[in-house]
């Protein structure tokens, strides 16, 4: 059973947990966790179906051949190349799962998928031995397999392909299997999805989609985990004025042929999940592939600020992120202008998720609620927050800033926390006096 979580009005929860919430000021063993991880639905025609897979940028690198069925520099991954600039791990999802495998006479894909098509089985006899077989597989023109045996029945399976043991052996040059299908992507793939991800970890969620549906379907789903469930991450999506600090709206639409409108939610998502508590993505350039609808006029680039809109713009010859936001627009007593702004929301997701994790694997039915208990509470939460503050994450910090205290039950404590976040500059202002 999954630990209760999220936001609290007043102490009335049921489940045993971490309940946080983040207010503004009023105006007038505690380690940070590392960042870098990702994850998206995909639509792909190759890999596992119907689970979540973990690769990492090293994995995508080496092995992008076994695990999406193209090599790195292959067009078909030029999204995934934009992610990993800067994402160290991602959870991928194939949303084509269910489809048909590929297969003939003697070998079927181990995966579905159109890729499956371009795979091809060669039997030779060999040449130091008539009695035995070269049986090669090939994805397009490389060799990815290659087994000397005496018949079908000593084949073993490998990285792309199962063999059918009740075959029989005859020299041929390639043959190729076929029938290979993607399964359809619909509301029940991503369905599907959200359901497997719910279990996982990560600080950034990519979707490359366009239809307001789908979009309004993930922009619930995010805002149900870090306000009910107390999981903090942020979603990138593509113009979706959702009007929240955990959904990041990108403006910028993409022009290659054959590529979704929204394809720029690649970078953006790698770009927010790998940026470290203490950094902001302002300013930051546009490094990727894609070719970037970018030209906007000043008024045009305010306009996308007051929006919510996550903006690249042209400065000189590069392409540049104008500012480090969400979709966040709406502003409160509770939720001012400050939340608007992504590195905050990174800082209020590192408090969030590392004490909750604290709490949960080193308080949670182990300490007792006495003083001592809370006292040992309120030194791991400041010298989590001294660590912010030593990397410039936040300022101005003391230990009298964090009061651990009982709650209304015997078994509930009530922290109270006070941070200031610090931001990037953004502006500058400067009076210069000429004698």
């Amino acid at each position: 059973m999954a630990l209760g979580g999220g936001t609290f009005l007043v102490q009335n929860k049921e489940l045993p947990g971490a309940y946080i919430n983040f207010v503004s000021a009023a105006s007038a063993n505690a380690a940070l966790s590392e960042r870098g991880i990702a994850t998206m639905p995909l639509e792909l025609d190759w890999g596992p179906d119907g689970e979540v897979f973990e690769v990492t940028s090293g994995d995508f690198q080496k092995n992008s051949l076994k695990i999406f069925g193209y090599d790195y520099t292959h067009d078909k991954l030029k999204g995934l190349r934009d992610l990993f600039l800067n994402a160290q791990t991602l959870y991928a999802y194939k949303l084509t799962s269910g489809g048909a495998k590929a297969a003939n006479d003697l070998a079927e894909a181990i995966y579905s998928g159109e890729r499956g098509n371009d795979l091809k089985i060669a039997v030779q006899a060999n040449a130091d031995d008539d009695t035995l077989f070269d049986v090669k597989t090939l994805l397009g023109t490389v060799i990815v397999d290659e087994q000397t045996v005496a018949g079908a029945a000593e084949l073993r399976a490998n990285d792309f392909v199962k063999f059918k043991a009740s075959a029989t052996l005859t020299a041929a040059a390639a043959l190729p299997l076929t029938g290979g299908e993607n399964g359809t992507v619909s509301g029940t793939a991503y369905q599907a999805y959200l359901d497997k991800i719910e279990a996982y970890t990560y600080n950034t969620m990519g979707v490359v989609v366009t239809d307001e549906t789908t979009k309004g379907l993930f922009a619930a789903f995010v805002k149900r985990l870090r306000d009910e469930m107390g999981l903090k991450f942020q979603l990138v999506l593509y113009n979706k004025a959702a009007d929240y600090l955990g959904t990041i709206s990108v403006k910028n639409k993409t022009l290659d042929e054959g590529w979704s409108e929204a394809s720029l939610v690649y970078w953006v998502t790698g770009a927010s999940a790998a940026c470290e508590v203490n950094r902001s993505n302002q300013n930051r350039i546009y490094n990727g592939e894609f070719t970037v609808a970018a030209d906007y006029t000043q008024s045009e680039l305010q306009k996308a600020i007051r929006a919510g809109e996550f903006t690249l713009h042209k400065v000189g010859a590069d392409i540049r992120v104008l500012e480090d936001i969400n979709s966040m627009v709406t502003t409160s007593d509770t939720q001012g202008d400050i939340f608007k702004d992504n590195q905050t929301v990174r800082v209020m997701d590192q408090i969030g998720n590392d004490i909750a994790v604290l709490f949960n694997t080193k308080y949670l039915g182990v300490v007792p609620n006495d003083a001592a208990g809370r006292v040992s509470l309120w030194s791991d939460i400041v010298k989590h927050h001294e660590q912010l503050q030593e990397i410039r994450a936040i300022e101005n910090f003391s230990d009298s800033d964090v009061t651990v205290e009982p709650g209304n039950s015997k078994k509930s404590v009530v922290v109270t926390d006070l941070v200031t976040v610090v931001n990037a500059m953004s502006k500058l202002y400067m009076t210069v006096t000429v004698a």
